[in-house]
């Protein structure tokens, strides 16, 4: 029986693919805004339903997932920004992403971000899992440690 995936934040599909590689996991719908992301996914997910905005999914529709993912949007996060952390625009749709957990309540949420989330919103992210009924661990990972030719700490959180 395989695990069934609600990928959200998709960009290219990076979460799916490497869950379904394993040959334990189903994606069954994704959420990407941006229209040439969509088109890759479209291309390799063809049967799969694509919404475009976060605020349009709802949980309670999707209440039979085992896994929701979430790549959500750094700019606020980011060093290099202004320092907004989740209070702004665009890395605040993480609440977008807890709202769908809080609905859907699957077993598992793969949630990841840049390590500087560590101070500008890592507290309230699992303040707010916990609030719902997740508890979670949590670890930087950089990309060189899986092969690539550069550091790019990314914070990896498991929630279940």
């Amino acid at each position: 029986m395989k695990l069934t995936v609600l990928d959200l934040f998709s960009g290219v599909g990076g979460f799916s693919l490497g869950f379904e590689r394993t040959g334990g996991f189903e994606t069954t719908a994704f959420c990407e805004v941006d229209p040439a992301r969509r088109r890759v996914l479209e291309k390799h997910w063809p049967s799969v339903p694509i919404y475009h905005n976060v605020r349009e999914v709802s949980g309670h529709a999707h209440a039979e997932v085992d896994v929701i993912t979430g790549g959500f949007p750094c700019q606020d996060i980011s060093l290099a920004g202004r320092g907004a952390g989740l209070a702004g625009d665009r890395s605040g749709l993480y609440f977008e992403l807890e709202r769908v957990l809080a609905e859907a309540r699957p077993r598992y949420a793969l949630v990841e971000n840049l390590s500087a989330l560590r101070s500008r919103g890592l507290d309230r992210v699992l303040g707010g899992l916990a609030e719902i009924g997740y508890d979670a661990e949590w670890h930087c990972l950089p990309a060189a440690a899986v092969g690539a030719p550069h550091r790019r700490d990314r914070r990896w959180l498991l929630a279940y």
